[in-house]
């Protein structure tokens, strides 16, 4: 069996690599990544690739389809990551999200490819204040990030057959401690700012809703992708990948880290300009065509394992918004070192 993952060196990656090493110890497990991220490490053990039989590096906007020769699956990870990057580079996001996914996955079916899996979001939901959004639910994606999913999802749709199956997970917002670890996320930022500075500061008025799921759930939920047959969900899936408890307005959010950690203060913006960004999710489909891979963490414990972890590794950066923690603050020092140019290319030595 080979596997290949790319975008394995971002913060779902290693999670990725250590569920089908674990699941599947003599598998062939091979990672693509540019590298962007690579060096920023969050543990102090043993790099998450040395799990991995070869990491090859290169830019998925030029895949050599030679490296799909006998793969069985492609997990698609390689994405500009949120919408701070989406919103400045707005174009190379739908070249690295979307076009070269489109690529990537025809390559694939050419090459005999089993099986295609999407890291999808729920962010494509958008703005949507009633009802929690079900598969077949309108879209209404609001930002850069989140069209470069509807679009790579359209387009994947007429590529699936009955030798070619393809898994679109719209992932509720990721949490939880990883061996690369991001701040720039809702709930990791929060418990960074509780243990550098005792206090939580939320940036919106607090109301928005968020589904959310740990890192490692998602990685449980890409395993099911790959070994789900062709009749439980179709050639074609788009599920909402995620659990109805964990659907959240981010006040809750802020208030449940205060629950275990009594001494710090949360301090909303009332002053805050409105987030449309608000959705809650329906993952009944999940629920019920993978049952045996249903999240495993809770709010509480994803948590605790953001305290241990980053107490672990010694975390003490107080301006961690301005640091190797924020994928923007990478991206543009990568920029500014002469490492990268404003299409997020490298720069040849």
């Amino acid at each position: 069996m080979k596997i290949l993952i790319t975008g394995n060196l971002g913060y779902v990656g290693p999670g990725v690599v250590n569920e089908f090493r674990t699941h599947y110890p003599d598998a062939e497990i091979f990672g693509f990544d540019i590298g962007y991220f690579a060096k920023h490490i969050t543990n102090n053990t043993i790099i998450p690739e040395s799990y991995l039989d070869i990491q090859y590096y290169g830019d998925v906007r030029n895949f050599p389809e030679r490296l799909l020769e006998g793969v069985d699956t492609v997990v698609n990870l390689a994405a500009i990551s949120n919408d701070p990057i989406g919103n400045k580079f707005e174009e190379v996001t739908l070249d690295i999200n979307y076009k070269s996914s489109i690529s990537i996955a025809k390559m694939a079916k050419r090459m005999g490819v089993k099986n295609f899996v999407f890291a999808s979001s729920c962010s494509v939901y958008g703005a949507a204040e009633d009802a929690a959004r079900k598969e077949e639910s309108k879209v209404n994606p609001l930002t850069a990030y989140a069209k470069s999913k509807v679009f790579t999802e359209n387009d994947l749709a007429g590529l699936a057959d009955e030798k070619f199956k393809i898994t679109c997970h719209r992932f509720a917002t990721a949490c939880g401690m990883s061996e690369r670890l991001r701040l720039d996320l809702v709930l990791n930022d929060f418990v960074a700012g509780a243990l550098t500075s005792g206090e939580i500061t939320i940036l919106s008025d607090g109301t928005p809703w968020r589904p959310l799921i740990n890192v490692k759930d998602m990685a449980r939920a890409i395993r099911w992708s790959h070994e789900r047959k062709h009749d439980e969900g179709g050639h074609f899936l788009i599920v909402n990948s995620g659990s109805d408890q964990w659907n959240y307005q981010v006040k809750e959010l802020a208030e449940k880290v205060q629950g275990l950690m009594p001494d710090i203060k949360v301090s909303i913006n009332q002053n805050a300009a409105p987030d449309k960004r608000s959705y809650r999710v329906d993952f009944g489909l999940f629920k019920k065509l993978a049952p045996d891979h249903q999240p495993l963490f809770t709010l509480e414990n994803s948590i605790k394992g953001l305290i241990d972890g980053l107490n672990f590794i010694g975390f003490n950066v107080k301006d961690f918004r301005n640091s190797r923690y924020m994928r923007l603050y990478v991206i543009n020092h990568l920029i500014e070192n002469g490492i990268i140019d404003n299409d997020l290319k490298l720069i040849s030595i």
